[in-house]
């Protein structure tokens, strides 16, 4: 069962891996990401910030997309967490059943557009962000879960 599906560009980190994953009572951390899951380094940093006695998965978004689908991940309390409004368009687009994305943080970025205090937008992810939002995909932006959601339209 999915339990929040977040864009975050630092993927897992306090605010991920703490505040989140109690308030939304997750036992599964599913990090999509290319870079990530073909990184040692990477991986192993991942590895360091998990809270303890919660899984952690790291694979690539067609990976992720295939672990999904094929229901290897429904016996979790799954936490999604993606790096890019690209990277989740993609699995929204493969994954129906996801009704909600946290845009959590996004950097900014030469061109891109602040539309909180830590999403910053270029337009073709707007227009990606908007796509989902049409097909009835809530999109809210909240850093930490004790913030009021708002809600991006």
């Amino acid at each position: 069962m999915i339990k929040l599906f977040r864009i975050d560009h630092r993927l897992l980190h306090g605010q991920v891996g703490f505040s989140w994953v109690r308030s939304i009572g997750a036992d599964c951390i599913l990090i999509a990401d290319d870079d990530s899951a073909t990184d040692s380094l990477k991986m192993a940093t991942l590895r360091l910030a998990k809270p303890q006695g919660i899984k952690l998965v790291v694979k690539t978004i067609d990976d992720s997309i295939k672990a999904i689908k094929s229901g290897a991940t429904d016996k979790y309390k799954l936490f999604i967490v993606t790096g890019s409004v690209k990277d989740a368009k993609r699995i929204c687009d493969a994954i129906p059943e996801i009704k909600s994305i946290n845009l959590g943080g996004i950097k900014n970025r030469e061109g891109a557009r602040q539309v909180s205090q830590a999403v910053f937008l270029l337009l073709e992810e707007e227009d990606m962000l908007h796509e989902l939002g049409a097909r009835g995909i809530e999109l809210e932006i909240r850093q930490v879960p004790t913030e009021t959601k708002t809600i991006y339209s």
